[in-house]
């Protein structure tokens, strides 16, 4: 009888990770969620089938919290861990002058400094695993090319996508797969609140307004299935996170269209 297959999931209370959770649920692996909202992380574990998914409370910038969490669920599967998915992560935009410092150093601690955390205490559980196993990082289709309004939160997926190239080669040698999700908008709950603090308007309502694509969490939650067990390294999620992709490789001129599109529907959508 073959060891049953688990994976841990940063911001599992809702959104991508919760739908990733299902859907690893369904197909009968253990599954492991963490998040700081601890009544997102109960609403998640009720969607699981009963004895299968585990909860941990904590934030992805906490060293500690990372072994602890990752010790306690392997323990519960002879110390190894499958997946590893590495995708809480913060939403934020705007120009750059409008982003506070805070704003800023928030950002890049969660959107990548987490990552990084998340990736080194994941090794050990991962080799245990190999071959086969994989750390699965939540990047983004604002990894493919710069955009207005998106220096910082750009730059943080692109490490992300960076890291991914990285450590698939370092990990090769183990049988560890590196592997990213590149998705462009995601309807989820992160997506209700503004860019950045001068902002009241939701980044939904800017995003409709520019008439973009939403691309629905199931649609990712496969996306990551087919990452973890395929061969590429990016997975591009979506309609438009695939157009973005063809567009910068052969006609990068034109995402300055997109990108001043994106820009004007932030703009009005606040009167400016």
């Amino acid at each position: 009888m073959a060891a049953q297959k688990s994976i841990f999931i940063t911001g599992g209370a809702s959104g991508i990770g919760r739908a990733i959770a299902q859907h690893f649920g369904a197909k009968g692996w253990l599954v492991g969620i963490a998040d700081r909202n601890t009544l997102g992380l109960e609403e998640t574990k009720a969607l699981l089938p009963e004895g299968l998914c585990h909860t941990y409370v904590f934030d992805v910038t906490d060293r500690e919290g990372w072994d602890k969490a990752l010790g306690e669920f392997a323990a519960l599967n002879d110390g190894k861990i499958d997946v590893v998915a590495n995708n809480a992560g913060l939403p934020a935009g705007g120009a750059i002058d409008e982003v506070t410092y805070e704003e800023l150093d928030l950002l890049i601690d969660v959107n990548l400094r987490g990552v990084f955390y998340g990736a080194k205490a994941a090794y050990p559980y991962l080799k245990a695993a190999a071959p086969g196993s994989c750390l699965l990082n939540t990047a983004s289709a604002a990894a493919i090319h710069g955009m207005a309004n998106q220096s910082v939160y750009g730059a943080t997926k692109a490490g992300v996508r960076s890291l991914t190239e990285s450590l698939d080669a370092e990990w090769r040698e183990f049988g560890i797969k590196s592997r990213s999700l590149m998705p462009s908008f995601i309807d989820t709950p992160l997506l209700q609140v503004p860019p950045n603090r001068s902002r009241n308007t939701p980044i939904r309502e800017a995003v409709v307004a520019a008439g973009l694509e939403f691309t629905p969490v199931e649609v990712v939650a496969q996306a990551a299935w087919d990452a973890v067990h395929g061969e590429k390294t990016h997975i591009l999620v979506g309609k438009t996170a695939r157009k973005l992709a063809r567009v910068a490789k052969w006609m990068p001129w034109l995402l300055k269209k997109r990108a001043a599109t994106l820009k004007n529907a932030h703009n009005k959508s606040e009167g400016r």
